[in-house]
């Protein structure tokens, strides 16, 4: 981190080394978002939507090469290697650095260094953040105004909290005098480093301009750095959605979850509840700061001001609220568009247009084998235009957990849902959390288990055994009566023909229900090997239409496949290496024990 006093120069210093043509600091407001618009419009970057169906709404396109995060070029430059742990890319800082800067210098010639100040977190509350991105992308900057506090008064904010984080970006591509720019200039892929200096609190991202590689309040700065302070000041920065709840009465319980991409977090924070009577309001979807506060309970902020989420699959009938929430102000990125110039995406609802502008801008036409919108197509949007955002969401305070979820893609093995023996089990519960391998693409690994801890593996700025072992001291922070139990839910279990047992959406709102209801101590739950579960009249299923013996497989706890999952995570465990804490290696043979000894 660099102090308030050393702003000006480091600015200063950076513009040195990247030889803007010019240096402008943001403010902020509409109307200077309005003239980047118009001046992204004109030099051909972006595409206005139809002002009648998308009103304020810009539709843009990268390069084939910079489509995604690329977890390979991504960094945590610890001054030891042992630091970053075995699942980080690792280069010795000093060697680091100086490769970025021979990259850096001169990497913004014929070029704005756009200055971006911006907050993580609501203005006020204990844990915020601010950062100050460099970067030459007028694409970063109209992102990052939606994705974050930004501007003029984020300097005056700096004052009091005297501290920044620096992030410099620049797409690497340099301009000639009468040279002219690329549509979405970037490097080769080889060019590319997103870099992560965990002692320095410093962010440098080059040759990328794409998502979580250059909008580096998110991903970068959110959970790799801010994981790291998070670490050194007692509290936690998690991939984890938050959503408030409110049953019939008029009863309010917030809840986190954590759940690997492709596993519907989005979705379940947006929930439209099939039970009569209940709400699901949204906190967050992608990202929650935490920390214990002297009651004992655990209360959580979202660092963010807007989703930026996968277009792909988003319809009125997986996600009405995010539909609802893109319809004006909103940016895509890597979408087809139709031919009055509305945005278009493979699952959005209705029939598939005979023509449209794929995600390359090439003529698409249902004939064609390609997909029309890139699978990791986007849409940036505020948090204040989701019809389902709650009141409390940019509370300073943050709102007090309940619950925390856990998950992930799991046709066979995990039930339905089951709730954590202690925080410490819960714990255990999020460090064997992941998704099964599915596709043809691996063959050798079908039925794999990726594991994911917490859904933080690309997202951890240290070592993955010492974070394991932070969770497990912010519970010491604690006791169990206050803290909130752990629950692992799968929305993904398959019978024997490979159909889904349950219909997941918003009918996940009657787990919820259940979930509710056993932190106010009145729902029913058994006693299994693998924790506390649902008994078979404990969910709330009126109405819904399921197999015969769904039920039953679904909340299924089978000795045999869980026996496999132990030697699973005792190889897994293995890999963590020395620091894998010994209070996880103990939950695990628990677990062996009771699966071998306890009658379900």
């Amino acid at each position: 981190m660099k102090s308030f006093n050393e702003l000006n120069s480091w600015v200063k210093d950076m513009a040195v080394l990247c030889s803007p043509d010019q240096i402008y600091w943001c403010d902020g407001s509409e109307e200077e978002n309005e003239q980047f618009l118009r001046e992204l419009t004109a030099t051909g970057k972006t595409i206005p939507l139809n002002p009648e169906k998308r009103p304020g709404s810009y539709a843009f396109f990268s390069d084939p090469s910079d489509v995604a995060r690329v977890e390979d070029r991504t960094f945590i430059s610890s001054r030891f290697k042992e630091d970053a742990g075995p699942t980080n890319n690792w280069i010795e800082p000093t060697i680091l650095k100086e490769t970025m800067m021979g990259l850096y210098r001169g990497s913004m010639r014929g070029r704005t260094m756009y200055v971006i100040p911006f907050m993580m977190g609501p203005f006020g509350s204990p844990l915020s953040k601010i950062g100050i991105q460099l970067t030459d992308s007028l694409y970063v900057v109209v992102n990052m105004r939606i994705m974050t506090r930004m501007g003029r008064q984020v300097l005056d904010k700096l004052n009091d909290l005297k501290w920044f984080i620096p992030c410099l970006h620049s797409v690497g591509y340099p301009l000639l005098p009468g040279q002219t720019d690329l549509p979405w200039p970037s490097a080769p892929i080889e060019k590319k480093y997103i870099a992560h200096f965990p002692e320095e609190k410093l962010i440098w991202s080059y040759g990328s301009g794409y998502g979580g590689n250059a909008l580096l309040g998110k991903k970068c700065l959110a959970l790799r750095i801010a994981s790291v302070i998070a670490r050194e000041e007692n509290w936690m920065a998690e991939h984890m959605l938050i959503l408030k709840l409110t049953n019939p009465e008029g009863k309010v319980k917030y809840i986190l979850g954590a759940f690997p991409s492709a596993c519907g977090k989005t979705n379940l924070s947006m929930l439209v509840p099939t039970l009569p009577g209940w709400k699901v309001e949204t906190i967050g979807d992608d990202i929650a700061w935490l920390w214990i506060k002297e009651d004992g309970h655990l209360y959580a902020i979202n660092p963010e001001a807007g989703f930026f989420g996968v277009a792909k699959g988003t319809s009125y009938e997986s996600n009405p609220n995010a539909m609802m929430s893109i319809r004006k102000n909103t940016i895509f990125t890597n979408v087809a568009l139709t031919d009055d110039l509305d945005v278009w995406w493979e699952g959005i609802d209705g029939p598939t247009p005979n023509h449209l502008k794929d995600w390359k801008q090439e003529d698409w036409t249902p004939e064609k084998k390609t997909p029309a919108a890139h699978p990791n197509s986007r849409f940036t949007v505020s948090a204040k235009q989701c019809p389902v955002i709650a009141d409390e969401w940019e509370n300073p305070e943050g709102v007090m957990i309940s619950a925390i979820l856990v998950g992930g893609r799991r046709p066979t093995t995990i039930p339905l849902v089951h709730e954590s023996l202690s925080f410490n089990h819960g714990v255990f519960m999020g460090s064997m959390m992941g998704s099964e391998i599915t596709a043809a693409s691996i063959s050798n690994q079908i039925g794999v288990v990726r594991r994911d801890p917490f859904a933080m593996l690309p997202f951890i700025g240290y070592h993955v055994g010492d974070y394991l072992k932070h969770w497990l001291d912010m519970g010491k922070l604690s006791n169990d009566a206050l803290l909130p139990k752990i629950y692992y839910v799968n929305w993904f279990r398959k019978d024997e023909e490979g159909d889904f047992l349950w219909p997941g959406f918003g009918h996940n709102s009657r787990v919820l229900k259940w979930i509710f209801e056993r932190s106010e101590g009145t729902a029913k739950a058994k006693v299994t090997p693998i924790g506390n579960m649902p008994t078979m009249d404990a969910l709330d299923i009126r109405g819904m239409s399921l197999k015969p013996g769904a039920m039953e497989s679904l909340l299924e706890v089978n000795t045999n496949a869980w026996l496999e999952e132990v030697a699973s995570l005792k190889v897994y465990y293995q890999s963590i290496g020395s620091k894998m804490p010994q209070e996880l290696m103990d939950e695990l043979e628990k677990l062996e024990t009771r699966l071998k000894f306890m009658t379900v």
